[in-house]
């Protein structure tokens, strides 16, 4: 267990619980678990700790209500379970928060909802009056309406957009393992719990097996491209085993029982941690292996001269991937020109741009103001 710097600054918190720890492992809800989860952030909150909670749970419970011993596979099938089991989730955390005299709101979000910079915006500003009304807001994905499968993708990922939304302190994944080991703990009797990590890179993602139970999409995978989005926007992640006793409150206190993920000494600023991992890019740029270098390493703008290929369709101000010549997702950005003016001036100098337009011309294919460069 290690002590953090960070002690006695968590004042807001997001807190993320999966199925397979909800269940331990079963098919059914733990009374006991959820008993003592809403203790624990009821006492938090009470102490004037702002909470949030992203749950997991709806299609299982779902199933269960029908019941059926595993929850299907087909999509509409899962999307069918989602909105019975939302109802009966809802109402499991309702009275168990109001016998602590807190109350509680609900709120499903999509893709889309995050996608779109309005309607994020407004998303942010309902949990702010919440939370400064002393309500614990209790999020999950609105399954029964997402097409990309049942996933924002997870609720690990919406965990850390949640996160980066509210500017949290701290996002506090708990998990059915107690935090992020050398090796697989369930096969492996060796492997050695890391307390720390320093950095996401693709050697940690690397070390993560997939999902980690039958119930829950999540697993070890998602759980670290969610600290890589917190991190990002400069908030420390921390995964640990929801089963320790009193998690939240220590956590809150600044301990850090399983494995802390510390915050990028850069952070990415709000808008960019929108644009880099909440809005969705409607098309794809490949650069040259120049303007790579151009907009990695010189902070520089993407020209059309750097453009090789164009993918999607999109208009002036959507949001591009920029695609280096390995296939590898750089960046993203906000285009200069539309999809079809940019196929024509691909590969272009700008003083060649003017006249293949009629003598328009636009300096940059996406400027570098309104650039994202992902973390390698």
């Amino acid at each position: 267990m290690s002590e953090s710097p960070l002690a006695g600054s968590v004042r807001r918190l997001v807190a993320k619980v999966g199925t397979s720890t909800l269940t331990g492992g079963s098919s059914r809800l733990s009374e006991g678990y959820l008993d003592d989860l809403v203790r624990q952030i009821a006492q938090l909150r009470l102490s004037g700790c702002e909470v949030v909670l992203v749950t997991s749970g709806a299609i299982i419970l779902g199933a269960q209500r029908l019941g059926l011993p595993h929850p299907p596979r087909l999509i509409p099938e899962r999307q069918a379970l989602a909105a019975i089991g939302q109802a009966i989730l809802m109402h499991e955390y309702e009275r168990r928060f109001a016998r602590e005299g807190v109350a509680v709101a609900q709120i499903l979000l999509t893709a889309d909802d995050l996608a779109d910079r309005r309607r994020y915006r407004h998303a942010q500003e309902a949990m702010r009056v919440l939370l400064a009304r002393g309500v614990v807001p209790i999020v999950n994905e609105n399954d029964t309406v997402a097409i990309d499968e049942i996933k924002i993708g997870d609720n690990d990922t919406l965990s850390a957009l949640v996160a980066c939304i509210l500017h949290a302190d701290l996002l506090c994944i708990l998990s059915d393992v107690e935090g992020l080991f050398t090796e697989d703990p369930h096969r492996d009797p060796q492997a050695r719990l890391i307390a720390v990590v320093e950095d996401v890179d693709a050697e940690v993602r690397r070390a993560a097996g997939g999902a980690g139970s039958s119930q829950g999409v999540g697993g070890m995978v998602t759980k670290l491209h969610a600290a890589r989005i917190a991190t990002t926007a400069g908030i420390p992640t921390l995964i640990a085993s929801g089963t320790t006793p009193d998690l939240l409150p220590r956590v809150a206190r600044g301990e850090r029982p399983g494995t802390l993920f510390k915050p990028s000494a850069a952070p990415l600023r709000a808008r960019q941690s929108w644009l880099a991992f909440a809005a969705r890019p409607r098309g794809r740029l490949t650069i040259d292996a120049g303007a790579r270098v151009a907009v990695l390493d010189q902070g520089r703008s993407l020209l059309p001269a750097g453009v090789v290929a164009v993918a999607g369709e999109f208009e002036v101000g959507d949001l591009v991937a920029l695609v280096d010549p390995e296939g590898e997702q750089v960046a993203v950005g906000l285009a200069g020109y539309g999809s079809e003016e940019l196929r024509r001036v691909i590969g272009q100098r700008s003083e060649q741009i003017a006249a293949l337009l009629g003598g328009r011309s636009h300096a940059e294919a996406v400027h570098r103001d309104n650039l994202v460069v992902l973390p390698r």
